[in-house]
């Protein structure tokens, strides 16, 4: 082998060593990267800079070389030598490699965060926005610093981070919110805008319940795809297992497929999923049977009867629960009828949960339980208000024979002071 080749074999060998090797934190001294781009006094070689001041990899003690190579020791040019592995401003396609040097690598991952995932990159690879930039090279496509910006990278429980749990709807939002950015694409530009005003929106953004979904909980994170027809209920039963298993063994759930309708949004939607109420269920104008059922056919007369069992539980519910109100307010102890109360509500609500089985059989059964105990909540109620009543005759009539008797004391202690006087006027005489 001659040394020409010699020489250019372990070239290439040091350059791919240095670009496919983890990156090691750097020992604290200077950064002559940093201490030239603030000299210089341009601002867009200043603000990566500032901003690196805060991030996490900047809190672990990387440096510069760490993502673009170079020898940050050098203080001219010297420190941009491409054959000591500096690639300045990686590509698209070579941001994702960069980042998996060292976030693909189980055993260097360890050192600093053992608990988080190293399947990232592969996961990428599998997403809509891998596939376009690895088989189209999409320009605009997201890549790991669309989401996670260089330089200023925080860790996702910092509110500040821009995969917080609050803020990851307005980061995704940042390319799908944007009309112009998405042009030319078969992608509705609103999701971020009806993620606003849905029932998970307003739990997460005005509520701030972190346990609300947003947009990485339906559709994945590095892994990003929306859900297919066939697998939407598996991605909601996430969170609502209940009605979930329940469809799944429903005649919708076939049905829905066979329709090319994707199962759980057919009825409440994606993005704009509204809080859910019994007004959905039946055939009234706010119902989503409607869509496809009336009043002739079975899937409408099944609706209707299920919404009227609901109805009817909720109305003995809300009718005892006032006659105990009332009780109580009036001074009557009636804790254990209002304690037994709730097992009315919670079947209430799993009758609720068992329309999504789609037989009358499945919520008559809930509701035959509840209607139970409601009644007897209620007849409760009505002895507790009769024992009242009864209290109050007793009372009067006490206060009557009260008031008799005082006034009968009255009477006598005046006869008993009249004689008095008479007597001593006598013996005056």
């Amino acid at each position: 082998m001659t040394a020409p080749l010699v020489i250019i074999i372990v070239t290439v060998v040091g350059v791919l060593g240095l670009w496919t090797a983890p990156a090691y934190a750097q020992p604290a001294g200077a950064d002559n990267c940093a201490t030239c781009h603030l000299a210089i006094g341009a601002a867009r070689l200043e603000k990566p800079v500032k901003d690196y001041a805060h991030d996490v990899h900047k809190a672990k003690g990387f440096g510069c070389v760490a993502c673009h190579g170079g020898n940050e020791k050098e203080a001219g040019m010297e420190a941009m030598d491409p054959g000591k592995g500096y690639i300045g401003k990686p590509g698209r396609k070579q941001v994702v490699q960069v980042c998996a040097r060292c976030h693909s690598d189980a055993t260097f991952m360890k050192r600093y965060n053992p608990s988080l995932l190293v399947d990232q990159a592969t996961e990428y690879a599998t997403s809509v926005h891998g596939r376009k930039l690895r088989e189209e090279d999409d320009p605009k496509v997201a890549t790991c610093v669309s989401c996670h910006p260089a330089h200023s990278i925080r860790p996702p429980s910092d509110p500040t981070s821009s995969v917080y749990p609050l803020r990851v709807a307005e980061t995704c939002g940042a390319c799908h919110g944007d009309a112009k950015y998405m042009e030319g694409r078969r992608l509705p530009t609103d999701q971020l805008a009806k993620y606003k005003e849905s029932v998970h929106g307003k739990a997460m953004i005005v509520k701030g319940d972190l346990s609300a979904p947003t947009c990485n909980d339906c559709h994945g994170n590095h892994g990003a795809a929306p859900p297919g027809v066939s697998w939407v209920g598996n991605v909601c039963g996430q969170c609502h297992t209940v009605m979930a298993d329940l469809f799944g063994k429903s005649v919708h759930a076939k049905a829905f497929v066979d329709m090319g309708t994707p199962g759980c949004a057919t009825c409440h939607d994606n993005h704009a999923i509204r809080e859910t109420g019994d007004r959905m269920l039946g055939l009234g104008s706010d119902a989503v049977c409607t869509t496809c059922h009336g009043a002739t056919d079975k899937g409408g007369q099944t609706a209707v009867e299920m919404r009227a069992l609901i109805d009817g539980l909720a109305g003995r519910h809300r009718a005892a629960r006032e006659l105990l109100d009332r009780a109580e307010h009036a001074g009557m102890e009636v804790t254990q009828a209002k304690f037994d109360l709730n097992s009315a509500r919670d079947s209430l609500v799993k009758a609720r949960a068992a329309v999504h089985a789609f037989t009358v059989d499945a919520v008559k059964a809930e509701t035959t339980a509840g209607v139970a105990v409601a009644d007897k909540a209620h007849a409760r109620g009505v002895r507790a208000l009769g024992e009242l009543v009864f209290r109050r005759k007793g009372l009067g009539i006490s206060l009557v024979i009260i008031l008799a008797v005082i006034a009968g004391l009255l009477l006598k202690i005046r006869q008993v002071d009249r004689r008095g006087r008479a007597i001593e006027r006598g013996s005056a005489r």
